[in-house]
This record gives C-alpha cells, sequence and structure tokens, in this order.
C-alpha cells in the first residue's frame, strides 16, 4: 500500500514524487516512458524554476548535463525591443531528454518506486473512492493501491477523463506551431519576437544547439502542415531578424509540432485523487511557462497532501488551498495569453499588460 501513486513522471510528477518520499511517504511513479526520452516542449524555465532547482539541489546536475545558461530574454513586441536583463538571475532552457532524466533520477533517490514503460489501463475504485490502479508493463499486469492517485499525466490526462474531472473557464484563442533545434545558430541568448500576427522564438539548449520555433493562429495550421517543412524554411528563411542566421545553420533533429488546444483549468482533487501540471491546468504554450507552472504546482500540491496525510488539515480544506493558490498565481498570464493568441496582434492595452502596467483579467471561477 503506497501513499500516493503518482501517474507520469515528468515535469509535475517528478517533483511532486521526490518532494513526497523525500518528506517519508511511500511514493509510486510510473509513466509510459522510459528514460531519458524526448517530448514537446518550449524549454524555458523562468529564474523561479531555477530557484525551485536549486532549493531541490538540482541546478548543478542539470548545469552538468552540457545545457547553456543565460541571463534575461530579448524580447520585440510589435517592433518594440526590450533587452535582456542582464541583472536576473541566471538560468537555462535544458533539452527535456536531460532535464526530466534529472527529475526521474532525484525522485529514486529520494525513495520512490520508478517504474518506467508502464500504462494504466483503469483506476480501482473503492467506495466511491479512488483505491489505486491497474496497470500493465510488457505482458506483466498488476494492481497497485494507495492513499490518493495522482495524475501528472499531461493535458490528455487518462487520469482527469477517469475520474471526470469538472473543466472551467476554457480559454479563448489559441495558436500552433513548430519547433526544431540546430547547430551553428549564432546568438547572444534567448530571443522572443512577437509581429506580424507570428510568434518566433530562439532558446539556447545543450550541447551548443539552439531551439528555434514559429508559432501561429489555429487557422494557420491546417495549410502549414501541408508541407512543414517547407514552410518552416519559408518561414524563417523570410524572418529577417533570424533569416541570415538560418542560412547558416545546420538542423540537426526533426521538426516538432504543437496543434492548438484550448487552455481549461480542471478541478484538481477528489475522493482518492487529484491532479498536477498540465493534467490540471493548461494554458496555451505561447509565452512558454508551462515548466515553470510545473514545479511550483508539484511544490504546493506535495505540501497539500502532507498536510492532509499528516491530518493537520482535512482533504477538502488541504486540497481546496491547493487548487486556490494555483488558480491565484495564474489568473493574470492565463487572462493575457488568451488576449495575445486571438490574434498575435498585441493592442495597445494587451501591450501595456505585457509591460507589467495591467492587472489581469478576471480570476477563474470555481468549477
Amino acid at each position: 500500500m503506497f501513499d500516493a501513486i503518482i501517474v507520469g513522471g515528468r515535469c509535475a510528477g517528478s517533483p511532486t514524487a521526490m518532494l513526497l518520499a523525500r518528506k517519508g511517504y511511500k511514493i509510486l511513479l510510473v509513466d509510459r516512458a522510459t528514460f531519458p526520452s524526448d517530448t514537446l516542449s518550449t524549454h524555458y524555465i523562468t529564474p523561479d524554476g531555477t530557484a525551485r532547482l536549486k532549493e531541490w539541489g538540482l541546478f548543478e546536475r542539470v548545469l552538468a548535463t552540457g545545457v547553456e545558461t543565460y541571463r534575461g530574454i530579448s524580447r520585440s513586441i510589435q517592433g518594440f525591443t526590450i533587452p535582456p536583463d542582464r541583472s536576473e538571475p541566471e538560468t537555462f532552457a535544458p533539452r527535456r531528454t536531460a532535464l526530466d532524466k534529472v527529475l526521474i533520477d532525484a525522485a529514486r533517490e529520494a525513495g520512490a518506486d520508478v517504474r518506467g514503460g508502464v500504462s494504466v489501463d483503469a483506476l480501482l475504485i473503492e467506495d466511491g473512492a479512488v483505491a489505486g490502479i491497474r496497470a500493465h508493463r510488457g505482458s506483466e499486469s498488476f494492481e497497485e493501491r494507495a492513499r490518493v492517485v495522482v495524475g501528472a499525466d499531461g493535458r490528455e490526462s487518462f487520469i482527469a477523463r477517469q475520474v471526470q474531472a469538472p473543466e472551467y473557464n476554457e480559454g479563448g484563442g489559441t495558436t500552433a506551431g513548430y519547433y526544431t533545434y540546430f547547430k551553428n545558430f549564432a546568438h547572444e541568448g534567448p530571443e522572443l519576437y512577437l509581429q506580424g500576427g507570428s510568434a518566433h522564438f530562439l532558446f539556447p539548449t545543450n550541447d551548443g544547439e539552439v531551439c528555434i520555433g514559429v508559432e501561429f493562429t489555429a487557422d494557420r495550421f491546417k495549410s502549414f502542415r501541408e508541407d512543414i517543412e517547407g514552410n518552416l524554411k519559408a518561414d524563417l528563411g523570410s524572418f529577417e531578424p533570424l533569416a541570415e542566421r538560418f542560412r547558416k545553420a545546420e538542423r540537426t533533429s526533426k521538426i516538432f509540432g504543437l496543434a492548438p488546444h484550448k487552455g481549461f483549468y480542471r478541478r484538481p482533487f477528489g475522493p482518492g485523487w487529484a491532479l498536477v501540471g498540465d493534467a490540471g491546468y493548461y494554458r496555451d504554450p505561447l509565452l512558454g511557462l508551462g515548466i515553470n507552472d510545473a514545479f511550483r504546482d508539484a511544490t504546493n500540491l506535495s505540501e497539500a497532501l502532507d498536510r492532509a496525510f499528516s491530518g493537520k488539515e482535512s482533504w477538502e480544506a488541504a486540497l481546496g488551498e491547493y487548487e486556490a493558490a494555483r488558480n491565484e498565481a495564474t489568473e493574470a498570464i492565463y487572462g493575457l495569453t488568451n488576449l495575445l493568441c486571438q490574434d498575435l496582434n498585441p493592442s495597445p492595452q494587451v501591450l501595456q499588460m505585457m509591460m507589467g502596467g495591467q492587472p489581469a483579467p478576471q480570476q477563474p471561477a470555481a468549477g
């Protein structure tokens, strides 16, 4: 019998498992993948995110994977350039093959039982509450029980679907996009451009490579994917801030795609279950803050579960505080992202909000 079974071992699941295991709880962490393995990602880790890695004792481990560090981001919005703030703390944008392996190894070292290559087939329900999982790895089927099953299995969460987690505050406009990796792409750090109805980004990552991508409104997705390689090449070759450097660089990976998907909030807990990361809250990836969200919510969920497990607070009180903290932390950026994604042409009002001059749109209503 485990205290928690966590389904999904990437940026939300592994830290949740690690933090609970460090508190002395018996944890099972399962994932369909085996690590290291890649996944869709914008890579960007904010200074808040790297501060959590340092607090967890993992910053130097990620650094040792060969990721390039930087301070601040160069932003160009509708032709208005904001230079990088070199006084910002040092941070990075690691490949997920590197970052996720560090995180899952840390969970294992903390005492969690980590099992890769596992597919969850069903939830065990007893007396109206989730009591465990039925799963398989290869030809081996097994059942495990726990006080709580945590879905850290992403936007299309199997756990959320099985418990029919209520959704609320669905997002507005969405974007789509493609990104890939290059070597010999000259840069002085991360760059973000939002102009002409599209967004372009550049992040230095591991082993001297950079991640380059373009995002655009959802209505362009169908036509763009008809010739992904050709359209990406034409786009980067004609986008003036990147074009010359693009022609001198060499692509080193396949092209990854991001299909449009509306944002949402899900109620992140119920009898015997909880959600963390994209499983519980999803925002269009335009601003690249998903890893930071995952780290924050993993911290808050592990603390909430500790309060509930120890009897300091009731389940409803502890997990209700977790949901409220998530909503409060994300309401501003969620509303701003939805406005930006409508047409990727920020109005003066939205531009002012991006510059920190306006409060957030309305707070999400509880479901």
